[in-house]
């Protein structure tokens, strides 16, 4: 019976430890997520941040601001197809630059932060004629200033969006825009990696187990 004991306090603590990361898993994030339009219009969680991506002439590049959670399969995407014709169509190829179809949508008033609004209701596009080795943050650049970022080189925002804030924390239960799309984790601006309350709960489980085992040791000693 002695014996059960500190495998039913581990069990416990796992438990408790697991139930502890849930709010920090829960939680969302104020940011501009970045996107790769692909075949059919459909858009894919980018993998790399806009300051190092280099799009081809046809690319089509997706920026939305709204509160989402920090696993890229729940952040909210643009609103509006990545439809490189509808965007570029009209502009016509100049030789010694590319073209990309940007589209730029500021979200919905619910996710703005307080005493903000979004400048437009319906997502913007634009059509950047650049270097051909400019970087996706080089085409935006060109089209929609000012931009803002913060020391990591994370973008905190287009167009002078938002004023303040840069990918600020908001707590479970803030309206969320966020239309789920699979793709692989990410944070905003870097290919980040997992949520900081699941780590936080796998440490907690490993300092509980590693004390459940001791504890055992000491007993049948």
């Amino acid at each position: 019976m002695h014996r059960r004991l500190p495998a039913v306090a581990l069990a416990l603590g796992i438990a408790l430890a697991l139930l502890a990361a849930t709010p920090a898993l829960a939680a969302g994030y104020r940011y501009w997520s970045f996107w790769d339009g692909s075949a059919g219009g459909s858009w894919s969680y980018a993998t790399q941040g806009p300051s190092l991506a280099r799009p081809a002439d046809g690319s089509v590049q997706g920026f939305r601001f709204s509160v989402s959670k920090d696993a890229a399969a729940q952040a909210a995407q643009p609103r509006t197809a990545a439809d490189f014709e509808a965007v570029c169509g009209a502009t016509a190829p100049t030789e010694g630059s590319k073209r990309v179809a940007l589209v730029i949508d500021f979200g919905v008033p619910q996710d703005a932060p307080t005493g903000d609004t979004p400048p437009d209701a319906a997502p913007r596009t634009a059509c950047a004629q650049v270097a051909p080795g400019a970087t996706t943050a080089e085409a935006l650049a060109s089209v929609a200033k000012p931009l803002r970022y913060n020391s990591a080189a994370l973008l905190c925002a287009i167009s002078g969006y938002p004023k303040q804030g840069c990918g600020d924390q908001v707590a479970d239960g803030a309206a969320r825009s966020a239309a789920p799309t699979p793709a692989p984790s990410a944070a905003p601006d870097s290919g980040g990696g997992p949520s900081a309350g699941l780590l936080a709960g796998i440490a907690a489980v490993a300092v509980l187990a590693a004390a459940g085992i001791w504890q055992s040791r000491r007993r049948t000693r």
